[in-house]
């Protein structure tokens, strides 16, 4: 299996419809970056969750996935399921959060989730990061909408572990959903680990990608 390996990463962005979607789709690959690039910068932007208890258990999360990290998270008060009705307004905070960062690599939802609020933060994103990589997550829910990766990054056993505790640990409001336990996060991680020859893997979804082999 042939991999790509970037050449420098000295900062990345985070983007997330609700407070844990970022951790669920990407935390064992935030883990296992942020351990790799001490002083990472880590620019995170939230659209639901402002003033409330979930920002609280985001900031204590994202702090948790990104260790030794530069971290900035912003948290918007957007109306949890209701993205779409108020596009204007995350359009400016989009526009505004990428004129604050220059991030190599950016993790944001992806285009084909089913949930309103992911769909439209993933359509408005290659509209501010325009020349840059961006990995789609997935978020596993009742929606029978499970993506195709086309990434996938494997993660140790033990990173595996550590960030299906670290879900249970830091999201306790998400506690009571039939779906949100340490079962479906490392059997999701068990399947894309399958699919790229490891223990355990984290899939992405990729727009497009411009390859530079030397050629000229």
């Amino acid at each position: 299996m042939i991999a790509l390996v970037p050449a420098r990463l000295t900062e990345i962005a985070l983007l997330g419809a609700h407070c844990d979607d970022i951790a669920i789709g990407a935390g064992a690959t935030l883990l296992t970056l942020a351990r790799a690039h001490p002083g990472l910068r880590v620019r995170a932007l939230v659209l639901s969750g402002g003033g409330t208890a979930r920002e609280a258990e985001e900031r204590a999360a994202l702090e948790s996935f990104c260790p030794g990290a530069d971290l900035t998270l912003t948290v918007l008060d957007v109306p949890d399921g209701r993205v779409p009705a108020h596009w204007a307004r995350v359009k400016d905070a989009l526009a505004a959060f990428r004129r604050s960062t220059e991030p190599e690599l950016v993790f944001a939802p992806h285009r084909g989730d089913a949930h309103q609020d992911h769909r439209t933060l993933a359509e408005l994103v290659p509209t501010e990061f325009r020349n840059h990589l961006v990995l789609g997550y997935e978020i596993p829910k009742w929606e029978t909408d499970t993506p195709r990766p086309t990434a996938l990054h494997p993660v140790a056993p033990e990173v595996a572990a550590e960030k299906a505790a670290l879900l249970a640990r830091h999201y306790p409001s998400q506690a009571q959903r039939h779906w949100f336990d340490t079962e479906l996060f490392l059997g999701l991680a068990r399947l894309r680990g399958v699919q790229c020859y490891a223990p355990y893997a984290e899939g992405f979804l990729l727009d497009k990608i411009v390859l530079d082999v030397g050629s000229g």
